[in-house]
């Protein structure tokens, strides 16, 4: 298993065909450690993931967590537990800043395309949003496709919200001061969650945070020209992941699936909006937060230049993550304590 600082000396070495970059415009704008997470990556000749299949794909993922994340931040407790859902009982991973307080709390459901990650891959998140947000973090193991298709993710993440409300007091939590939360398909389940809480009349929220979330199934926008290769995430690998999660490509229209396609934005919870300069994901994750702001909803939109997909989970090779750590705790403590 390569190390940070193996990852980090490729910044000394050639850059000759690392993904790429030194043939493209952004190469120049690159941030330095994503370029060499870039070329670490490509020097390890995994093939694509239609190539690799979903228990290949999974295990990879699973395998390079730990390195990617770095050193864990500390909490108070951290406990697993399983809650009802549709299918049967769903993992979850509770994590707690302080014992003894009544806290805010984040469901928080974790990226991979629908069919990749679960609670190890992105702990460290979940533990660096407990910690410095200062909330209660409940991270949800949903059912993955293609086991799992749509909308089944997206039931798993009601279950689990309607529980969090109704169990808030018991771990610590204040019911009346929640968020929702998620990286890439999981920021698209958490939008999904925003408006079904409006439309179903469901657990008041009162945020939500969405990180490079998928937010409409179109393999055609302005970014997926621009950065659909070459940069980790692209066109082909999208293609890949909705294909596993749509059972029929025809779903993809359904708001539930495509959140920018909703007729009505309005009455929403605030959001914090985060996207990438180089990822697939950066024209929709853009139009959804300029959906929110003109219907009226509060926003903050982020927009990380130079950094690729997928980083928030990889502070142990690229800095920036915790950055990114810090704009949702600073968020989160806003529009949930008033901080």
């Amino acid at each position: 298993m390569a190390s940070r600082h193996d990852i980090l000396s490729d910044l000394e070495v050639s850059d000759s065909g690392a993904a790429n970059l030194s043939d493209s415009d952004a190469a120049s704008v690159i941030d330095p450690e994503a370029r060499a997470y870039l070329n670490w990556l490509q020097a390890l000749g995994l093939p694509p993931l239609l190539e690799q299949g979903v228990e290949e794909a999974r295990r990879q993922n699973r395998m390079r967590a730990p390195m990617l994340a770095g050193e864990p931040e500390p909490v108070a407790s951290i406990e697993d537990i399983r809650v009802p859902g549709p299918r049967g009982s769903i993992g979850c991973r509770i994590y707690a800043p302080v014992r003894g307080e009544s806290l805010p709390a984040l469901l928080y459901l974790h990226g991979g395309g629908w069919v990749l990650g679960d609670l190890d891959t992105h702990d460290s998140v979940c533990r660096a949003l407990a910690r410095r947000a200062g909330c209660v973090v409940l991270s949800l193991d949903y059912g993955l496709a293609p086991e799992h298709r749509f909308p089944a993710p997206l039931e798993d993440a009601w279950a689990g919200l309607v529980w969090l409300h109704e169990n808030a007091a018991a771990i610590g939590a204040d019911p009346n001061r929640l968020a929702v939360g998620g990286d890439s398909s999981g920021g698209n389940l958490a939008a999904v969650l925003a408006r079904w809480v409006r439309d179903r009349n469901g657990p008041p929220i009162a945020a939500q945070v969405l990180i490079y979330p998928v937010t409409n199934f179109d393999l055609d926008t302005p970014s997926y020209r621009t950065a659909g290769a070459g940069f980790g995430l692209t066109r082909e690998s999208m293609r890949w992941y909705w294909e596993q999660y749509l059972t029929d490509p025809g779903d993809g229209a359904s708001p539930d699936a495509s959140p920018l396609r909703a007729r009505d934005f309005g009455d929403l919870a605030p959001a914090l909006v985060i996207t990438c300069e180089l990822d697939p994901l950066a024209s929709e994750g853009s139009a959804y937060a300029a959906a929110l702001g003109a219907a009226g909803v509060p926003v903050e939109h982020i927009h990380e230049a130079g950094m690729i997909h997928g980083y928030i989970r990889m502070a142990g090779v690229i800095g920036r993550a915790q950055k990114s750590w810090d704009d949702c705790a600073r968020f989160l403590r806003r529009e949930l304590q008033g901080l």
